[in-house]
């Protein structure tokens, strides 16, 4: 469980020290702001949730049992309000800068996963990107690398 937080936050920015609560909210704030992206147009397909798995397991190191557990608990939350603030919070205080790059640009792949991007979509995209005080150019390139990936 260590694997991701010492990726994250122990050699980018001078923290060595990790707690299980640490890598927790790490998974948890980068399953949220996926499934949120996943669900931005209102709902999430086989494709997208599949997409996202794909992206936890490969992109940042969550075991698949870990991702099952992190969607249960979601599924059951998911009519609750999503504090975004909380997540990204955690997010600029943890990761580096290209790290956060790296989530936009995973967000982007899962919205843009069925071809077309819709307002509340977008609307989203810009508003995490603001969240985790990222630039319009920042956002607006990690949306064309997504986009070229998916191509």
């Amino acid at each position: 469980m260590f694997n991701l937080v010492k990726k994250i936050i122990g050699s980018d920015n001078g923290k060595v020290q990790t707690t299980d609560q640490d890598a927790l909210n790490a998974h948890l704030a980068l399953t949220i702001l996926l499934l949120e992206a996943a669900y931005a147009d209102g709902e999430c397909s086989e494709e997208e949730k599949e997409h996202l798995v794909a992206t936890l397991v490969t992109n940042f190191g969550l075991s698949r049992q870990e991702i099952d557990i992190l969607l249960a608990d979601r599924n059951k939350k998911q009519k609750e309000y999503v504090d975004l603030f909380h997540y990204t919070h955690f997010i600029n205080e943890n990761f580096s800068e290209k790290q956060k790059i790296d989530i936009m640009e995973s967000v982007w792949r899962i919205i843009l996963l069925d071809g077309h991007l819709e307002a509340h979509e977008d609307h989203f995209a810009h508003k995490l990107a603001d969240l985790l005080r990222l630039s319009h150019n920042e956002l607006i390139d990690a949306k064309l690398r997504a986009r070229k990936q998916l191509s």
